[in-house]
């Protein structure tokens, strides 16, 4: 039988296929956005460490995932037989339809979620934590835009699949492509040229709509925008569209004043691992104290422990004599971020939050706690020109040198105007020559009068900059002291073992030998 081409072509005339085909348009476009939104509720109830949310959450994907989509339509469709007050919306084929395919693809798209939500480095979040911000606010000024850039490839190509499965929703005879067509080959038995006509409509809506997808997909892929660098005449400009930044240096604290920070008993297991054994600590406002030791010894933990990124299993931390963490009472969260927004962190490995630009990274917290959009970019643009990374404002952190990265995270750290500044690590995952960059703005900080504490394997660094010196070792502080101390050995041999200045008794006679 010969193939009546006229009568294909006709068909893309007729009223009734591109009214179906919008039929099918907005059905597939509900479906895959309502069960876009309910996957994501579905992914973090599934990620969360509470059990009552976790399982449901558990069940309900793998229920869904395992029921065939032509089945679940029918049971949506007969629903009313048993709760005949659904009858007059799920009698309508149109929603019966949408209510099960969104119920279905609720629990694929939960994984697809998952599997952004998991990707999204610890790091991300505890950054935001170390900013201030809520639960709510790290998952959606962080977690979420990230998660989504990394989903939506995935995502898009649900909605074509989307597309396609709505062709079963004929089955309650919804009056979309596939039921129109069956309409007309049961008039004229001209099969293959009404499905041939039926796939054409089909490939032509997931072409037009998967397109369109695509270019959203490629406008929110970073490593397709062009790095912005202004020119020195803009950068110029900027800088002197800039109200003069009041100097920052910092009043010596009162006589008799309570310590910027002091740490009392501060003890911190991982498992049956006792990391810090009682540690007892007093910062004074203004004071410089590098945190040395080998590996392993608590240093990172006790930073951490300062800004409540990990709980103390006993003791007690104030914040300029008022209440900041207690092991013993019951966790106030609001407390500990008021006390966080007082506290600076700088991060071993940067943190940046890579969807946004410099400008945006630094003004993220600001914003969040209250200052308006024009102040806490005037504010990020003052540090940025500190830093020496005002060319760059309009950047992204993949676009900069690591060097240049550290540099953004403490104007970040800075942004808040903290009392007291922590610093993990902070050249340990820079190149050699990058180092010194990143040294110089912690040493322009500590000469303003900045209360700083800083882990660091920069020997030379750690005795020209400190007022104090501290060693850990095995959970403990071993040695709490000056630089002129260490550097006098008054008592202090194993510290200056440790940092080279002298020689062990193995390494004397290596060297007569």
């Amino acid at each position: 039988m010969q193939f009546d081409w006229d009568y294909f072509f006709s068909l893309f005339t007729l009223a009734d296929f591109w009214a179906a085909s919008l039929t099918v348009i907005e059905l597939s476009t509900l479906a895959w956005f309502l069960g876009m939104l309910l996957g994501f509720v579905l992914a973090s109830a599934k990620l969360s460490s509470v059990r009552w949310l976790r399982i449901p959450a558990s069940l309900y994907i793998w229920f869904f995932r395992s029921i065939p989509l032509l089945v679940l339509v029918v049971f949506v469709y007969n629903l009313p037989q048993l709760l005949p007050g659904a009858g007059p919306v799920l009698s309508v084929p149109f929603y019966s339809g949408l209510l099960a395919l969104v119920v279905t693809e609720a629990a694929y798209m939960a994984e697809i979620h998952r599997g952004g939500l998991i990707s999204i480095a610890k790091g991300q979040k505890e950054a935001g934590r170390a900013l201030g911000l809520g639960l709510l606010g790290v998952q959606r000024l962080i977690v979420i835009p990230q998660a989504f850039r990394i989903s939506l490839p995935t995502l898009i190509n649900e909605y074509i699949t989307v597309v396609k499965l709505t062709s079963l929703i004929s089955v309650i005879s919804l009056t979309e492509l596939l039921t129109v067509g069956q309409r007309l080959y049961a008039q004229n038995f001209l099969v293959m040229e009404t499905l041939a006509a039926v796939g054409l409509y089909y490939v032509l809506i997931v072409t037009v709509f998967g397109f369109a997808l695509q270019r959203l997909e490629r406008y929110l892929d970073l490593n397709l925008r062009t790095p912005q660098t202004l020119e020195s005449a803009s950068t110029q400009v900027l800088r002197d569209s800039l109200a003069p930044r009041v100097s920052s240096k910092v009043s010596l604290p009162a006589k008799g004043a309570a310590p910027a920070l002091h740490l009392q008993d501060v003890h911190k297991r991982y498992g049956d691992h006792h990391v810090l054994k009682g540690i007892d600590l007093k910062v004074q406002s203004g004071q410089v104290i590098s945190i040395i030791g080998p590996s392993g010894s608590g240093k990172t933990s006790l930073i951490r422990t300062i800004n409540g990124l990990e709980r103390i299993d006993q003791g007690e931390i104030l914040l300029f004599g008022e209440g900041f963490i207690n092991a013993e009472d019951k966790p106030d969260g609001r407390r500990v971020r008021q006390g966080v927004q007082r506290i600076g962190m700088v991060f071993q490995n940067f943190n940046l939050f890579p969807h946004r630009t410099l400008l945006d990274n630094i003004c993220l917290a600001p914003r969040y706690h209250g200052v308006n959009r024009a102040l806490s970019e005037q504010r990020a643009c003052q540090l940025l020109d500190k830093v020496g990374l005002l060319a760059h404002v309009h950047k992204y952190p993949h676009q900069l040198s690591s060097g240049q990265q550290q540099r953004v995270a403490i104007a970040r750290a800075m942004a808040m105007d903290p009392d007291i500044l922590l610093f993990d690590e902070p050249t340990s995952a820079l190149d050699p020559e990058l180092v010194g960059e990143v040294l110089t703005v912690i040493a322009d900080l500590a000469r303003e009068g900045m209360t700083l504490l800083i882990v660091t394997h920069e020997m030379e660094f750690a005795l020209s900059i400190s007022d104090r010196v501290i060693f850990m070792e095995n959970g403990n502080v071993q040695l709490d002291a000056s630089p002129e101390a260490i550097r006098a050995g008054h008592g202090a041999q194993r510290v200056r073992r440790f940092i080279g200045l002298e020689e062990s008794e193995e390494e004397r006679c290596l060297l007569m030998s």
